[in-house]
């Protein structure tokens, strides 16, 4: 029995009325044991805390080797052979193209339609007749090759990559590696006004980087798997190979869409490889509570929530902004996640079909107001002939079917992923661009990121950042290594 306790007890059993030095001492004697039992208390809880944040902290997203080649795997080691590759088109191939090119079928597009029911058909027109007549695909394999190509086999499959390194790096200083993964519709080329800006900085104070781009197995000139199950995981484990084989042992990573979840799988699998992780795309891979009451009060208490004018004026009206258009831009999510082979056999047989498809995505996705436009605004921050190199990539190496299971393989395995479970704690560089497909304001960014050092709302651009602002991408990829490079040389 505790000491207050017990001397009450024994004043109680004497009879006697208890003085004000007794009662004094008496509080005194209780306050003091009150004091103890909640430090006691405080010191488990705490010590609780810290066990379940380190133990958080010390979790990885576990993964297998996988075989994805034709048949069982072999019993020979795997070949850790590259080789250079370079992107080509036989006249037979242009030809077929240009027959079925001209063998389409017109429909013509309601009256008042504009972009709001798909790509619209009169402009279509323009778009197939400059591809078919003035588009030169002979002068963009040009300058496709213009940075080295290469090819090793990963896993069973043979995976492409564009790795470019600096010609010149400053003396005392060192290549900075970095591993860019695009996403769905896009491919390496995205990436391609961006390298330059990272491996030929014009400012002589810029880091200077040395970039490898992968295409996504499924993607571009990267062999698509042949059995099921091949997820982003399996595509985040792969390219950890891919750098282990190319002698890095640490490297920075960037991604956007599936690149997105692609590099913060591989910043889940080997924390302490990637030194930091720079994405423009991260929606909520698990919402919670803190997300709910956000979304519910953040309308009338932003500043409660950390939230800015812009991410008022993204997410409210929230049945507006969030659910009608999430709906109407993600019908092809549904068909990609479910039936891909069905819709993708349509895409694969017809050019100006896939075209239609794909440059659909690079109109609305880079500003949903261009849906109200006659042309979709397709050329208000992209060339014709950019625009075109990318479908001319997936139309040459057939690898539109292939892509679209990306997402059956995604989302296929449900919501519940182990991935998504698990913070990322490497440090991490968000850049917000306004017209970004789903707006993602801090406070939701940190329930997933949790040692996130950089967030940049920036001037402007949408879902294709890499290849619609590269300037504004690369500044903050720069920002954001300077920053960690500086955390390190403290450390």
């Amino acid at each position: 029995m505790p000491e207050p306790q017990l001397l009450l007890s024994a004043w109680r059993s004497s009879g006697s009325t208890l003085s004000l030095s007794q009662m004094a001492k008496l509080l005194t004697l209780s306050l003091r044991s009150i004091m103890f039992t909640a430090v006691l208390v405080a010191l488990v809880i705490g010590g609780l805390i810290i066990f379940l944040v380190q133990r958080s902290r010390n979790q990885v997203l576990k993964t297998e080797d996988g075989w994805w080649g034709a048949g069982a795997p072999p019993d020979a080691e795997e070949d850790v052979t590259i080789w250079s590759f370079k992107v080509t088109t036989s006249d037979e191939d242009l030809e077929d193209l240009h027959r079925r090119i001209d063998q389409t079928r017109p429909v013509p597009s309601l009256e008042d339609s504009q972009f709001n029911y798909g790509f619209n058909s009169h402009y279509l027109h323009k778009v197939v007749s400059y591809w078919r007549n003035d588009f030169d695909w002979r002068r963009q394999v040009d300058k496709l090759n213009q940075y080295p190509h290469f090819k090793t086999n990963i896993e069973g499959i043979d995976v492409h990559y564009v790795h470019v390194k600096p010609q010149r790096v400053p003396e005392g200083t060192r290549a900075i590696p970095l591993i860019m993964v695009h996403g769905w519709p896009g491919s390496f080329y995205e990436f391609y006004g961006l390298i330059p800006l990272l491996t030929e900085p014009s400012d002589p104070d810029w880091l200077v980087f040395e970039v490898v781009c992968p295409s996504i197995p499924g993607y571009g000139f990267s062999e698509a798997p042949r059995k099921k199950g091949f997820d982003s995981v399996c595509a985040a484990r792969i390219f950890h190979k891919l750098m282990r084989r190319l002698g890095f042992q640490q490297f920075y990573a960037h991604g956007g869409d599936w690149g997105w979840l692609v590099t913060t799988n591989m910043a889940q699998l080997e924390p302490k490889t990637v030194t930091g992780l720079h994405v423009n795309f991260a929606p909520p891979s698990k919402p919670g509570l803190l997300m709910a009451l956000s979304i519910m009060l953040g309308h009338y208490f932003p500043k409660l929530f950390g939230f800015t004018e812009m991410d008022v004026e993204r997410l409210y009206p929230c049945m507006e902004k969030l659910v009608l258009e999430s709906i109407k831009e993600s019908g092809y999510m549904h068909i990609q996640a479910t039936k891909p082979d069905t819709a993708g056999r349509g895409l694969n047989d017809s050019p100006v079909g896939l075209a239609a498809y794909i440059l659909e995505k690079f109109s609305t996705w880079t500003d949903h107001d261009y849906r109200n436009l006659e042309d979709g605004g397709l050329t208000r921050k992209f060339s014709l002939d950019d625009l075109l190199t990318n479908v001319m990539i997936y139309w040459t190496s057939g690898c539109i079917i292939s892509s679209m299971r990306f997402y059956k393989e995604n989302f296929g395995k449900g919501l519940d992923a182990a991935h998504a479970k698990i913070p990322v704690y490497v440090p991490t560089g968000f850049a917000c661009f306004p017209n970004e497909l789903m707006h993602t304001p801090k406070l939701w960014v940190k329930q997933k990121y949790h040692n996130l050092i950089n967030f940049s709302p920036m001037q402007r651009g949408g879902h294709f950042a890499a290849m619609e602002e590269p300037q504004l991408m690369a500044e903050d990829i720069q920002k954001f290594t300077r920053t960690v490079e500086k955390m390190m040389k403290k450390q």
